[in-house]
């Protein structure tokens, strides 16, 4: 068990630093699916702590507040939602490995459930910020292009691209917990051995360059407020016109300084300060798995070159397994 504890801790390590920003497996990827990729990241993670642990319920809860308050402290900037997502994947997965055990149902239960909700929190979020005024504009759109292609539907272009990009969520959690399910087996037939790595040059502040994400808040407004006052001055005739969309300008305006002025730092600050209780109790693991951070970016970008001569998928699949099991099975040079 003693094992399994510093497995534990290395995973739990892990998670913290997928959440974190601060770069690991991102560092390898460039891609447009950055969100699906940490959410597929962490239930993986969040899977191997169940695998390993005895006590999962427990197991898994102290690793979601250890995760989270290194989340606030690199993160400060980190969205309410993201709070939200993370711990919806670590309750619900330790309620399910509690329940269940970690074969390939549950796994895929896993994957389409946190995938899902991370879809269905975008869609809440749209709606609320933009109201019905959005989904009117999408089908006022629809309907221009059925007009043009001389096809009428009954369901709304908003009802039809809703379905398909719930569907395409849900497919992509079956099958991320098809990918967990093979990786986990790797990884468990894999036989152990110490791992070590030359400590060169380690850099603890590295971090990615990336746009902040108030930045892309701003970016997303000012796209999704255009198309809308155009769908309404061009589609909307005169029962909508620009007037309404004007309105939906203004009214988006207001709830995002609301929310971002108001609400949301009141939220973070309730959340902080129930994490900040929490910090002085998991001090030690903190600390421990904050110091990994480098070491593990370090074998991950190792893990990524080793697997050079494997293409595809297959790469892929081989550089999470080994990557993982290269970092759970580290040790330092002195140990």
């Amino acid at each position: 068990m003693k094992n399994n504890k510093s497995i534990i801790d290395k995973l739990t390590a892990l998670w913290a630093l997928n959440e974190s920003g601060l770069g690991g497996f991102l560092h390898v990827f460039n891609t447009p699916f950055t969100g699906l990729i940490v959410g597929g990241i962490a239930i993986l993670l969040i899977s191997l702590i169940a695998y390993y642990a005895e006590n999962k319920w427990q197991t898994i809860l102290k690793a979601l507040l250890i995760v989270l308050i290194i989340k606030m402290a690199v993160s400060p900037y980190s969205p309410f939602g993201a709070y939200v997502a993370v711990s919806f994947q670590g309750l619900f997965g330790a309620f399910l490995f509690t329940q269940f055990s970690w074969k390939g149902v549950t796994l895929m239960i896993l994957g389409m459930a946190t995938f899902l909700e991370s879809a269905v929190q975008k869609i809440f979020i749209l709606t609320i910020v933009y109201g019905g005024g959005l989904w009117e504009a999408i089908d006022l759109y629809g309907a221009w292009v059925q007009k043009k292609m001389e096809f009428v539907s009954e369901m709304s272009t908003t009802s039809v691209l809703i379905t398909i990009y719930l569907l395409v969520y849900g497919i992509c959690g079956l099958l991320a917990g098809l990918f967990i399910k093979s990786i986990m087996n790797i990884i468990a037939n894999k036989k152990e051995a110490s791992f070590y790595i030359k400590t060169d040059n380690l850099d603890s502040d590295k971090t990615t360059s990336k746009v902040s994400f108030k930045t892309k808040a701003i970016w997303i407004w000012l796209i999704t407020v255009a198309v809308i006052v155009l769908a309404f001055s061009f589609f909307g005739g005169d029962l909508f016109g620009w007037k309404k969309g004007i309105y939906i300008v203004l009214r988006s305006f207001l709830i995002l300084m609301l929310w971002y002025l108001i609400i949301g730092p009141l939220l973070l600050k309730l959340i902080r300060k129930h994490l900040n209780k929490k910090e002085s109790q998991y001090k030690e693991d903190i600390t421990n798995a904050m110091d990994l951070f480098p070491y593990f970016r370090q074998i991950i970008s190792y893990t990524w070159k080793e697997t050079k001569e494997l293409k595809g998928y297959t790469r892929f699949k081989y550089f999470m397994a080994n990557s993982i099991s290269n970092c759970i099975h580290f040790k330092m040079p002195s140990q």
